[in-house]
């Protein structure tokens, strides 16, 4: 036995030492399969946060169109954005008309404004002034389109302060002559040859009257139906009543031979005519075009939508404002809307991906094809099917003479003084003159106290 004890032990040893080699090759083993290395566990994480969805941004847009024709276009324009990409997601909120303007200058206040809204495009620049929107410019600037060639010239210059854009224009009107065709007919004028001037205006007008026992039971025109004498005396020579430096145009000449126009035709019809006239007017059917009561009428392009639900029957034709005379210009006057990022807007550049999309063409066109709305893209206007329509056709073509009124920072309230001098000249209670002279002055007095 003690021959082969120590061989023995020592191959004991040896096995002993193998054992516990081989037990910890597969402790390495069994570690390296259950703990990656570290650059290897790094890459997989990366990837799977790569491959998780990224949080949108989400977006709330303002607007006032509540209506059963309007409300569906517009939701159906903030759904084809949120299909287009998918970084963004913009929720759609109706505020009432009476309602969007205080709530939205109260959310600014209070640091929690919508992330973009629907505004009025004449007083962008007020709200500029009082940082109330948001200035595009550091957006514009990335832009490799000239976002500004999008749009009608005067619709761009309305968006502007201190020559940077505050918000995009989105919509538009534009005021037109409609006329009866079977009236014109009917008393012997050309039913394809509107009248071009307000002289040609005013013969016309005549022979389209219609007295049945000393009293009028159809008149051919008068020029406060549909439109206000303001959009007259704008007519009447193409200016603004203040321009961009502050120079007032209330008493020109053609605005004073606009105002006696108006009035003198008041007095040939006779006030109680007018007054009997406008107590029996409605709207749909009883509207007095539609009923045949007025033969021609200025009104906003959109008229043509009332005639297409109202006034099937009707065979009318549509042409620009006549002219005070030949070659003054048939100037018109158009409104609108745009859209702006209000100040504070959490996600300003997001939101303005969003607003670049409601001004481009798509969304343009979409609007204006179930809206019958002149949209502010001008390739948009321009559309084929658009152009098919002749309302739409002759509104496009109108606009290189659609004069848009921006309020002027320096005298916001400027209308507060014209408006009750025109008044007291239609109703006999001023002459003209006197009244545009007055209205002339204290405007100028405004402009300069709020210039110093």
């Amino acid at each position: 036995m003690k021959r082969f004890g120590r061989p023995l032990a020592i191959l004991l040893v040896l096995l002993l030492s193998l054992s516990m080699v081989l037990a910890g090759c597969s402790n390495s083993e069994q570690s390296e399969q259950s703990t990656p290395p570290a650059d290897q566990g790094q890459d997989d994480g990366e990837q799977a946060a790569a491959d998780m969805p990224k949080e949108k941004v989400k977006l709330d847009f303002w607007s006032f169109w509540g209506s059963a024709t309007r409300r569906p276009i517009i939701e159906k324009i903030v759904s084809d954005f949120n299909g287009s990409q998918d970084g963004i997601e913009v929720k759609y909120t109706f505020v009432p008309w009476g309602d969007i303007w205080t709530k939205n200058l109260a959310a600014i206040a209070a640091g929690n404004p919508p992330d973009a809204i629907i505004n009025d495009i004449n007083t962008v620049a007020h709200r500029a002034n009082q940082k109330q929107n948001t200035n595009l410019a550091p957006y514009l600037s990335k832009e490799s389109e000239n976002i500004q060639e999008r749009f009608f010239p005067q619709l761009w210059e309305a968006v502007l302060f201190n020559g940077e854009a505050y918000g995009l224009p989105f919509n538009t009107d534009t005021r037109l002559l409609f006329w009866n065709k079977e009236h014109f007919a009917e008393v012997g004028l050309d039913p394809e040859s509107p009248p071009q001037t307000w002289a040609q205006l005013e013969e016309y007008a005549k022979k389209l009257d219609k007295v049945e026992n000393g009293k009028y039971t159809r008149i051919g025109f008068y020029p406060l139906w549909g439109v206000g004498a303001d959009i007259w005396m704008l007519n009447s020579d193409g200016k603004n009543f203040i321009d961009k430096d502050g120079n007032v145009y209330v008493n020109t000449p053609e605005k004073i031979q606009a105002l006696e126009w108006i009035v003198n035709w008041r007095n040939r019809l006779g006030e109680k005519t007018v007054n009997a006239f406008q107590a029996e007017f409605g709207s749909q059917q009883a509207d007095p075009f539609i009923s045949g009561k007025v033969s021609m009428m200025v009104q906003n392009m959109n008229f043509y939508t009332q005639l297409r639900d109202y006034g099937k029957d009707v065979k009318y034709g549509v042409t620009f404002v006549p002219e005070r005379e030949e070659g003054s210009g048939h100037w018109s006057w158009g409104g609108g809307f745009a859209v702006e990022i209000p100040y504070g807007a959490k996600h300003p550049e997001e939101s303005y991906q969003f607003i670049k999309y409601l001004t481009d063409v798509d969304a343009q066109s979409y609007w204006a094809k179930w809206g019958l709305d002149m949209v502010a893209n001008k390739n948009a206007a321009n559309d084929p099917e658009l152009q098919s329509i002749d309302v739409y056709k002759v509104a496009v073509e109108a606009m290189d003479k659609t004069l848009i009124t921006p309020t002027p920072i320096f005298a916001p309230d400027f209308i507060s003084l014209l408006n009750p001098q025109i008044d007291a000249a239609v109703l006999g209670k001023a002459s003209v003159q006197d009244a545009l002279n007055k209205a002339q002055s204290d405007i100028e007095n405004l402009v300069k106290s709020n210039k110093k």
